[in-house]
């Protein structure tokens, strides 16, 4: 153990060289004096085995050894509604507020590649979420915003590489290049398919345009994170803590698996996955939920794919508060809901937080709830003192418990995907839908039978006049998007959009990295629709299963 500490202090150091903690010193309120990080006075292998140091396998205890002392989790309120223009003032707002990286909500047209003109479209532009059909949206969404600067989520997952080449396209039209680009895609089909149903493609022709994309910035975009693995849907939709971590670990490996058959490297690529997991109500199973998902992480990668890469190893996630937990009644509840989420996110070792509004379940959130929503981890991180060191709830009998709990039972999960073929297979038989499927229908249960208590809901319940003053999107959003495309098609250069998408389709057909085809489609202001019904021509659609 000393020899590990001195080496542990010895990475520390230089990397204090570099980015220095953000005090020279850390105290409580009272004076008391904080260290980095604490250890039991006595550690056996088992410690060493189980949670080890923070920054080292198996990331138990965080993937930094320093954490928040360096720096805070990037603050990543989640926006978007009716058009590009609207979406981009909330941006450039949030971001005078404080907020460090930007999270793009599309609407559900363009979730499932329509553009906003299309029959299937009407009346849902710009709903829940921006409408972007084409670059010209995509301009618009990103004006006066320095994508050098800034990182960017976009929670998008079928069509996620049309929109990635659409935020390539717009930094170099800024003069920005594909290398400075950060941020992520969501662009995780597997848990569409038994969580969401934002789908498009089939599960296998999704899979090769997933590995596409892996392929292509690993060369071309390197500090783009190419997908984030979302429990966060899975438990949205019913799921436990434990279905979260096995669910969501089981696609990850799928798309891990996918891409070293597809011939690439594991430390080739594993360094830019990124997750995405749920913060719910049960404070400390949360805490231990997180931790847990790092140790099973590293050890399937070491294990079962040889990786040799640390940060192919490592687990970095953002987390969402929960959306499924906010009530319609008694609203201002769920600020105080919020906040203790985001505690457990933070007291779990995320990399990035998106604090959900008090009025979500109600409408999209007003400029007023989502300051609120903002300050929230503002507080947390300035003012609790949370931060200030490493993993403080480490070493509690309970939070260790849990973890062990945890880790054992999603194990136990993942050897029966495993033994089923993956998680296709286990999507395609309906598994994962059907275990999803019961855990939510007992958590029902139990809430209408008032065996689980939700204040406001089903104890302590008063009567109250509905909030006022809610986020409205004007219906004719989709009217002005539709008018925006006719012009656009007016204007641009048709005969070299047909050439692109003509290419776009041979190549589909063959075995070529599609990440070239669609950017030069966009580049030609090919809009989102009509990309992906190429692509759907040749692949089609995905029928979900009548009866699961």
């Amino acid at each position: 153990m000393k020899k590990s500490l001195e080496a542990w202090q010895a990475k520390v150091d230089q990397m204090l060289a570099k980015r220095p903690e953000r005090q020279v010193s850390f105290a409580t309120i009272s004076g008391q004096p904080l260290e980095r990080v604490y250890l039991p006075e006595e550690v056996d292998e088992n410690y060493m085995h189980k949670l080890g140091l923070p920054g080292e396998y198996p990331y138990t205890r965080g993937v930094q050894p320093t954490m928040y002392r360096g720096r805070f989790w990037t603050m990543r309120q989640y926006a978007g509604f009716a058009t590009a223009k609207e979406s981009n003032t909330r941006y450039r707002y949030l971001l005078d507020q404080g907020q460090t990286g930007l999270s793009v909500a599309f609407d559900l047209p363009t979730q499932i590649g329509y553009d906003a003109d299309d029959a299937l479209a009407m009346g849902e532009v710009g709903k829940v979420g921006v409408s972007v059909s084409s670059l010209a949206d995509m301009e618009i969404l990103f004006d006066q915003i320095p994508l050098d600067k800034v990182s960017t989520s976009m929670t998008i997952n079928a069509p996620a590489s049309v929109l990635l080449a659409m935020y390539i396209a717009v930094g170099e039209k800024q003069g920005v290049k594909p290398a400075q680009l950060r941020g992520t895609i969501q662009n995780d089909i597997l848990k569409e398919y038994s969580s969401r149903g934002t789908y498009i493609f089939p599960p296998r022709p999704s899979m090769r345009i997933i590995t596409d994309i892996f392929g292509y910035c690993a060369s071309d975009v390197p500090n783009w994170n190419t997908i984030s693995i979302s429990g966060y849907h899975i438990r949205e939709a019913g799921s436990t803590a434990i279905q979260e971590v096995a669910f969501t670990l089981s696609n990850g490996l799928a798309y891990v698996k996918a891409a070293v058959d597809a011939g690439l490297d594991v430390d080739q690529f594993a360094p830019r996955l990124s997750f995405f997991f749920n913060a719910h109500s049960d404070f400390l199973e949360e805490v231990a939920k997180y931790r847990a998902a790092r140790r099973v992480w590293a050890r399937l990668m070491k294990e079962r794919f040889g990786a040799k890469n640390k940060k192919s190893m490592m687990i970095r996630f953002h987390t969402q508060t929960a959306g499924c937990s906010l009530t319609a009644q008694q609203p201002k509840n769920n600020i105080m809901r919020v906040a203790y989420q985001a505690l457990s996110a933070v007291l779990g070792g995320t990399q990035s937080l998106h604090t959900n509004s008090m009025d979500e379940a109600l409408s999209l959130p007003t400029t007023e709830s989502v300051t609120i929503a903002l300050r929230t981890q503002q507080v947390i991180a300035y003012e609790t003192g949370v931060a200030n060191t490493v993993d403080p709830l480490a070493g509690s009998y309970y939070v260790e418990h849990l973890t062990d709990e945890i880790e054992k039972k999603a194990l136990e999960y993942i050897e029966q995907i495993d033994e089923m073929g993956g998680s296709v297979e286990a999507i395609e038989r309906g598994y994962v839908q059907r275990e999803i499927q019961d855990a939510a229908y007992a958590y029902q249960k139990a809430v209408e039978s008032g065996e689980r208590v939700v204040v406001g809901v089903n104890k302590f319940v008063s009567d109250e006049a509905p909030p006022a003053d809610l986020l409205k999107v004007d219906p004719k959003v989709g009217e002005a998007q539709a008018m925006a495309l006719a012009k656009l098609r007016s204007e641009r250069d048709n005969q070299a959009v047909d050439q692109r998408l003509a290419e776009l389709r041979e190549a589909a057909k063959g075995t070529s990295n599609l990440m070239p085809y669609i950017l030069d489609s966009v580049r030609v202001y090919a809009t989102l629709g009509e990309i992906c019904n190429t692509l759907r021509d040749v692949y089609g659609e995905y029928q979900a299963p009548k009866t699961i």
